[in-house]
């Protein structure tokens, strides 16, 4: 592994343990074992770090999303697959998917990024299922990012309440999340 990436993953875990705001470049550089020197190589500042790893936590959710897609299935095949990797992917790399979902919205995350083109593939995707079921009149005709919104924020509050131990996630509520997740876009 590269000094970068000890760097990036030294902060990831600090921030999922202690919250960004007390995490401090002592912190992550004892944490990564790098000098200061080896940090200011590759990041000018810590907003610039927070950065760089907000892009490399949704340039690795992009591509699981993305994951065996087949843009061949039907309508709600498509949807349910990739809301299914979005679900895998918060399980698998859960403080990736906490770190995105806490700071996506952040002022601490540059607006530039929030529009990246590193998971463009999947947005697209996404909004193309939705475009194309309004067109069919089967999704609710609202702007297709409201919709993603609402279709997404029910996998998310499922993935929250099974990283807090709130229920385990069986493949019935897997299943049940990915029907909710699409009945709510329903007309």
């Amino acid at each position: 592994m590269s000094k970068r990436q000890d760097i990036l993953e030294a902060t990831l875990d600090l921030i999922d343990e202690e919250g960004l705001q007390s995490v401090t470049f002592a912190k992550i550089m004892k944490r990564a074992n790098v000098g200061s020197g080896t940090i200011f190589n590759y990041f000018s500042n810590k907003e610039d770090l927070v950065n760089e790893l907000y892009r490399d936590c949704r340039r690795l959710l992009g591509d699981h999303l993305m994951m065996g897609y087949d843009p061949e299935q039907n309508l709600y095949e498509r949807f349910k697959y990739l809301q299914r990797n979005r679900l895998k992917f918060a399980v698998e790399f859960p403080k990736q998917f906490r770190f995105i979902d806490a700071y996506s919205y952040s002022p601490c995350i540059k607006p530039e990024m929030r529009n990246l083109d590193d998971d463009a593939a999947s947005r697209e995707a996404v909004l193309a299922i939705i475009t194309e079921g309004q067109k069919l009149g089967i999704i609710r005709e609202m702007d297709p990012k409201l919709c993603h919104s609402i279709s997404h924020g029910i996998v998310t509050a499922i993935v929250k309440g099974f990283h807090v131990n709130k229920f385990p996630l069986t493949d019935q509520q897997i299943q049940q999340t990915m029907e909710a997740s699409w009945k709510a876009i329903l007309v």
